[in-house]
């Protein structure tokens, strides 16, 4: 008799790390009077006219199903966005899915391009789900390093050096999470070329791509109409619009794609929120007025940090995008993980080691700053002191 019940649980499963970040949240939350850097959640509220959009839906009745792939009102409204501010032209009907996150749209993509054994580039550090979701869709993950000294930029040599005959897809994620990288537009086309010389895929998460900073604008993958055919875009509302708990992302894939994609999302969802779609719908009435104080706030708060962080003696890139600082800490002879947790025993402050983010993270702590000034503050005040003492 098999005596190990976990025996019967899926074996790609069950060796999957736990996240880095929910990991180190957890040590958190058993504290007292902890200033977290730690979670990437806007700390604005949701603008009240979209959450007034999702309460007076429900005043109105619709608590029913929509159609799998979303309202066709929302779908058209990102259909517009996308094409306004990325440079994408996708057609509502049959090349835009609404889903539950960004994160349920990398899920369903990955699943429905990967037979097992097919190989995925993705960069490191990165967010920390891409690893596990390759690897949960039967994928090989295959990790590509970028460094600080180039500014943490995705570079073709780095991919050529790992692409073999059974890599299928890449997965870029711009501006990232952690290190508040952006790519230039020549970075773009080069990896655009890469893609298509080894006839590969285009996992691209932009869901950062409205938060750069010192005058930049984002780049979109969706801006290479050679890439159309072979892109899968994805973005959503939890970041730029501060809207996390509403679970709103959106996928966009040529056609041929889409309709395996969404029988993924149809068998395992049915469809995203209604309440959540119709606040969605709304957030694209005006959302530059939205996003404006936002994102005044949070390039203020990266300019400070970068000021902290040198005035303390603390190497960082500047990070272009995103609300996360990535700070080298090497020189004070602690392991990222020792660091982060010395610091949240001596200080109360809270940073998620490097490694959490991919093992060339080792090294670096990643600080959000989407948190309040005066917080930010604080917590600066604090790890000065910290590292005086190392």
């Amino acid at each position: 008799m098999n005596t190990d019940p976990k025996k019967r649980l899926a074996r790609h499963i069950v060796g999957l790390p736990k996240s880095g970040i929910r990991e180190f949240f957890d040590i958190v939350s058993t504290r007292q009077g902890v200033i977290s850097l730690a979670i990437g959640e806007p700390d604005f509220d949701t603008p009240w006219h979209i959450r007034e959009a999702a309460m007076f839906s429900l005043e109105q009745g619709a608590t029913h199903y929509t159609g799998n792939a979303g309202l066709m009102a929302l779908r058209r409204a990102i259909a517009d966005y996308v094409q306004a501010n990325f440079g994408g032209t996708y057609d509502p009907a049959h090349e835009v899915l609404v889903t539950v996150g960004a994160s349920e749209g990398l899920d369903v993509a990955l699943r429905a391009i990967l037979n097992p054994g097919d190989e995925v580039l993705y960069h490191e550090p990165c967010f920390v789900s891409y690893g596990p979701e390759i690897a949960m869709a039967h994928g090989v993950p295959v990790p590509v390093e970028t460094r600080a000294e180039d500014n943490f930029r995705l570079s073709v040599e780095a991919l050529e050096a790992k692409v073999t005959p059974r890599t299928k897809a890449l997965v870029v994620n711009f501006p990232n999470n952690p290190t508040g990288a952006v790519l230039e537009r020549e970075d773009v086309e080069a990896i655009a070329e890469f893609a298509l010389r080894h006839d590969l895929l285009v996992i691209a998460d932009e869901i950062y791509a409205e938060l750069t900073w010192g005058g930049r604008r984002h780049v979109s993958f969706a801006s290479i109409p050679a890439l159309h055919d072979r892109l899968i875009l994805h973005h959503g509302y939890s970041k730029a619009w501060a809207m996390t708990g509403f679970r709103m992302g959106y996928v966009c894939a040529p056609a041929w794609m889409m309709d395996t994609i969404l029988k993924i999302h149809q068998y395992a969802i049915m469809c995203a929120s209604t309440a959540s779609q119709y606040a969605a719908l709304e957030a694209m009435r005006q959302p530059a007025e939205d996003m404006a104080p936002m994102l005044r706030a949070y390039e203020q708060r990266r300019n400070f940090l970068r000021a902290a962080f040198a005035e303390a003696g603390i190497p960082m890139h500047n990070p272009a995008g995103a609300f996360y600082a990535f700070p080298n800490i090497s020189r004070f002879g602690l392991s990222s993980r020792e660091f982060a947790v010395r610091l949240l025993d001596a200080e109360n402050v809270a940073v998620v080691p490097g490694t959490a983010f991919g093992a060339c993270g080792e090294g670096f702590v990643r600080c959000s700053y989407a948190t309040g000034m005066e917080q930010l503050k604080e917590a600066a005040k604090r790890i000065a002191r910290f590292v005086g003492t190392l």
